[in-house]
């Protein structure tokens, strides 16, 4: 399927509604960043794809299409969200804050599937908000979850208290997360090695000047 996509690009085709209905959700994260930069905005308007399987290079490049193509359909927000929600893998945090402000009611099986580093940037407020009151009360089903659980070690518990889901694990007040490097005892070989070093540096250094001065 990847072969017949790439000649089909290769020979000059574009990948319209048409080419990406039948490339379809099953082969859509074949394509590679040449053949994905070929995709006509457009073209979004008339397909649905699923990226969800796709990789995260694939689904910023889909979200980033997919908001141009329906960035003429933001009213109503609800409208624009079920357009946009198969795409929102890819989504970077500050549009996600934005959706926040517009009570979506995202699911929180969507949640888990956005971009890493745009859900750990996400407050519990903003999460609050990209959720609903609804769909909140599913959250806590998942704290155990990656990347849920990640994230909730990233707030602060008296933040995390004030949504009232009774969700735990997350930073006490006065107290940080460190990560402590664990470094190896150096043996007894290698501290000898280190002191007969020390002990002849002085003699080197001299020996070095002399051929420095004579030459």
């Amino acid at each position: 399927a990847s072969l017949i996509i790439n000649r089909y690009v290769g020979l000059g085709n574009a990948l319209s509604a048409t080419a990406l209905t039948a490339i379809g959700t099953r082969y859509v994260c074949l394509l590679n960043e040449t053949e994905l930069n070929k995709i006509d905005s457009s073209s979004l308007k008339m397909v649905s794809l699923d990226t969800s399987a796709c990789s995260q290079p694939t689904k910023n490049i889909l979200y980033a299409k997919a908001k141009r193509a329906f960035s003429d359909q933001h009213y109503p927000v609800l409208a624009y969200y079920k357009l946009i929600e198969p795409y929102l893998g890819g989504a970077p945090a500050e549009d996600l804050r934005a959706l926040s402000k517009d009570n979506v009611n995202m699911k929180v099986s969507t949640l888990v599937k956005l971009r890493r580093d745009s859900l750990m940037s996400l407050t519990p407020s903003e999460v609050q908000g990209l959720l609903g009151l609804t769909n909140l009360r599913d959250l806590p089903k998942w704290q155990n979850t990656p990347p849920i659980r990640e994230w909730i070690r990233m707030q602060k518990q008296s933040e995390l208290d004030k949504l009232n889901i009774g969700l735990t694990g997350g930073t006490q007040e006065g107290y940080i997360n460190i990560v402590t490097p664990k470094f190896e005892a150096p043996s007894s070989a290698s501290l000898g090695t280190v002191a007969m070093a020390l002990h002849l540096l002085p003699a080197l250094l001299i020996s070095f000047m002399m051929m420095s001065i004579l030459s």
